[in-house]
């Protein structure tokens, strides 16, 4: 069990303070909330800056942190326009490369894993990797694999990276829970060391270690209930003589609400950036041609159906509880101090969707957010809109560019683009 920072021993890692934190800068993280099929777009609007900023309703979960966002108009990604519906609007979200129709499958890195790349040599884990729907497989209409419709984070041109999809696996892999030390609370397991720490550090520390901790157990205690259901659904998959991944919720082990679901995985994002277990994130609160269901937003649709009418209410709705879960990761990482700031402004949050309207299944321009400042690097509290600066200035990789070089990846190139976006 990994720590979070503590201002009386400074550096990561370190067994001894620093004098000053200009000689600690702390690290620099990067997650992507992926939303399939578009949003609502009369109602994904912002104007102004700053604290004045003025949100639409669906982004109004955003109104704590205005200072903190940046809304970005107008960029799309290029390689995905025109080439057909839904898969092959998706696989290179966050590569920028052509995708290969067939049964081979073909595109490019995912920007997420260039920088879990350079950063994993110093953290536990290279990147967490989440979902919060099974992949699904076959082949589109399209001729495009299902493949590209499930998987967001590619390790390399022809292997995406394996999502996890069950929180208490996630959890497990985040805490080393092994074997029988999972039925064992890991705030029992390092009890001793905890007692020996907290007589070493300041008081505001042993504040912020009692907060931890008992993040920490309130989320392991949420886990420990999924854990018995995951297991019964692994059983149930055998005797049925079903892959487990064919199977629908809660048959599957996954949790029946979905609200639950996704609070868990950013709980799960939040506590791998606050210990620093890893610095790289990706999580698919819905995939594309998703099939989630929102009984408790009153949508009898379920949200694949749903988007074909992307300017309904029902569907604003949608997009809003989306936008809600993004502000509920925010939320969780701007409560964690680091330093004279917090984890919020030291990470990259940037929330999209593969499509702009799910009704005429329009990519030519994207739904982009983004939350924190990377410490500074990364201006914030802005409204960006690129609709009119011409293609070659819009373009999405454009922007992976400029984010990489703000967490100290250099490249000449990434994707489709070979230069910073304008403005960023």
């Amino acid at each position: 069990m990994t720590l979070p920072w503590l201002e009386s021993i400074r550096v990561w890692g370190a067994d001894t303070p620093v004098v000053t934190d200009a000689a600690t800068p702390f690290p620099k993280r990067f997650a992507a909330l992926f939303m399939g099929n578009g949003i609502n777009g009369d109602h994904w609007w912002a104007k102004g800056s700053g604290a004045n900023m003025e949100l639409s309703r669906s982004l109004e979960p955003l109104a704590p942190f205005r200072a903190k966002l940046n809304v970005i108009n107008g960029l799309y990604n290029r390689p995905a326009v025109g080439v057909g519906i839904h898969p092959g609007q998706t696989g290179n979200i966050l590569s920028g490369m052509p995708l290969m129709k067939g049964a081979v499958l073909r595109g490019g890195i995912s920007m997420d894993q260039v920088l879990a790349n350079h950063t994993g040599p110093e953290t536990l884990q290279s990147s967490l990797v989440l979902g919060c729907e099974q992949p699904i497989t076959g082949y589109h209409e399209s001729n495009f694999s299902m493949a590209y419709s499930s998987h967001i984070s590619w390790q390399s041109a022809d292997s995406p990276v394996p999502m996890e999809v069950y929180p208490s696996l996630a959890f497990d892999a985040l805490f080393e829970n092994r074997g029988n030390q999972r039925a064992k609370s890991i705030l029992d397991r390092v009890k001793g060391d905890l007692s020996t720490l907290s007589r070493q550090v300041s008081s505001e520390d042993n504040r912020r270690l009692d907060e931890y901790l008992s993040s920490v157990r309130e989320v392991e205690k949420r886990v420990d209930g999924l854990r018995g259901e995951q297991a019964k659904a692994a059983s149930r998959a055998r005797d049925r003589g079903r892959p487990l991944i064919t199977m629908k919720r809660p048959d599957n082990g996954l949790p029946e609400d979905i609200r639950e679901h996704m609070k868990l995985m950013c709980d799960i994002v939040a506590l791998a950036f606050q210990t620093d277990k890893t610095r790289v994130a990706t999580l698919v609160l819905c995939r594309d041609l998703s099939g989630l269901f929102y009984p408790f937003l009153n949508v009898r649709d379920a949200h694949h159906s749903a988007s074909h009418n992307d300017l309904s209410d029902a569907y604003e709705r949608i997009s809003r509880y989306y936008v809600s879960n993004l502000a509920y990761l925010a939320g969780r990482l701007d409560a964690m101090p680091e330093g004279e700031g917090t984890v919020l402004d030291h990470t990259c949050l940037l929330f999209l969707s593969n499509m702009w309207s799910g009704e005429r299944h329009d990519n030519t321009k994207l739904p982009l957010l983004t939350l924190g400042g990377l410490g500074g690097a990364l201006a914030t509290g802005r409204v960006l809109d690129y609709r009119q600066s011409g293609d070659d200035n819009r373009k999405l990789c454009s922007l992976y560019l400029s984010l990489l070089d703000r967490m100290d990846v250099k490249l000449p190139r990434f994707g489709d683009a070979d230069e910073r976006l304008a403005g960023v």
